[in-house]
């Protein structure tokens, strides 16, 4: 027990300690230029909607009325299966073209607006994001270096309503939030060492020639983002183009959303695994398998520390000193997590235990997954009565301009379902 317990402080101090540690100074010590230029390559913005009526308009007048000559920037959406009018709501101006396609699948209808797109510059983006004015203009401009294929745009979360009104979830939600301001570090030091780990599907953009088929049961914005990698050519952070992202004010939900993005993620991973051999990708292949894999697996040497430090609690203070302060994260984040609204998790360290706690689980759900052999293929958004979106991480788009009925292939079943391979 005291040999596995100091083995699994070995991978937690790696994953958390050394590997961002290592990346950051990797980055700024040998780090690599990239040419960045103000041009303005034709842009097909790539949006797949299933039900987002509501959330539509917002989203689409970000993209229209960017600062982009409009005559370079076309819109398309794949609605997939929506039933509440989400293709006549996209139908706002000349430049969307809505592609109305039966219930597919977001892969099957990501690859329907691929194959209809026309620009030289394919940028996706999710529906529940807001664009800032010039995130158009910014996405681009690392495409002027030729060795650039790809570039991972900035998202950045909104307060949502009911974390400001004080509804349950706000402590979660500050921890969401400091995590991913401290990823958008990790972002700009893996960027400047070579390549970014992969995209968020809030924004990111290819170049034509190297988009290919989005595969079912993926995350597509990682699959399809380090697939500028796997083509030799780099994929790069541009932390000036800013996306704008509410955080899911439900803990439930917020914790179904990780469980399926993670799963998604590490069937990505193990598309994408020739990435992960340091003969072919060198550091990149180190990062990968840190960020995208160990860190998702976080859960099994927390678990395995706190059995370990338990058992071994009599024999030596240290071991008593371990499981103490490892109590006092699990504890107060459990109570965050079961009472949202309480003063522990409205609280800013319960907050953060609590999320700590809440990824790490879902991780381990995660893992459980894909070893019992389930994906997930497409799910229905999470509304809260006021029809305000709750479930927000691999919720799609929808577009405006004439509606065009277009054919998709993929496995159609019932939302939120995992299905055995």
């Amino acid at each position: 027990m005291e040999e596995l317990f100091w083995v699994s402080v070995a991978v937690l101090v790696q994953t958390y300690v050394a590997f961002p540690l290592v990346t950051i100074v990797r980055g700024r010590l040998f780090g690599r230029d990239v040419l960045v230029g103000d041009i303005t390559p034709s842009i097909s913005v790539v949006i797949a909607a299933h039900d987002e009526a509501t959330s539509i308009g917002p989203k689409l007048h970000s993209v229209l009325d960017a600062d982009y000559p409009v005559d370079l920037v076309e819109v398309i959406v794949a609605s997939d299966g929506s039933a509440d009018g989400t293709p006549e709501a996209a139908a706002i101006d000349p430049r969307v073209r809505v592609l109305v396609l039966p219930r597919v699948g977001k892969a099957a209808a990501l690859n329907a607006a691929i194959t209809a797109s026309r620009q030289d510059v394919l940028v996706f983006t999710d529906a529940n994001s807001r664009f800032a004015p010039d995130a158009l203009r910014k996405i681009v401009r690392p495409l002027a270096d030729p060795e650039v294929g790809g570039v991972a745009g900035d998202q950045r979360y909104e307060p949502p309503a009911a974390a400001a009104s004080g509804l349950p979830g706000s402590g979660t939600v500050d921890g969401e939030r400091r995590y991913w301001d401290f990823d958008r570090i990790l972002k700009e030091a893996e960027s400047a060492g070579g390549n970014v780990i992969g995209a968020t599907g809030a924004l990111y953009a290819v170049r034509r020639e190297l988009v290919g088929t989005v595969p079912e049961g993926v995350t597509d914005d990682f699959t399809t983002s380090t697939g500028v990698i796997e083509q030799g050519h780099r994929l790069v952070f541009a932390g000036d183009a800013t996306v704008f992202e509410p955080v899911a004010a439900s803990t439930d939900a917020e914790f179904r959303r990780k469980v399926r993005v993670m799963t998604r993620g590490l069937a990505a991973v193990a598309y994408r695994r020739r990435l992960l051999d340091p003969r072919e990708q060198g550091f990149y292949a180190y990062q990968l398998i840190n960020h995208k894999v160990l860190r998702r697996l976080m859960g099994i040497p927390l678990l395995t520390a706190l059995a370990a430090s338990a058992a071994c609690s009599r024999r030596r203070p240290i071991y008593r000193v371990a499981l103490a302060g490892q109590l006092a994260v699990y504890v107060p984040g459990a109570l965050a997590l079961a009472h949202p609204s309480g003063r522990i998790g409205r609280s800013r360290l319960g907050g953060l235990a609590g999320y700590f706690c809440m990824v790490n689980g879902a991780g381990l759900v995660a893992a459980w997954n894909i070893v019992s052999g389930r994906r997930i293929v497409h799910w229905e958004p999470e509304r809260t009565d006021g029809d305000v979106t709750i479930d927000l991480t691999d919720r799609a788009l929808g577009a405006e301009g004439g509606s065009e009925t277009a054919t998709g292939t993929g496995t159609a079943a019932d939302a939120d379902t995992e299905v055995p391979r």
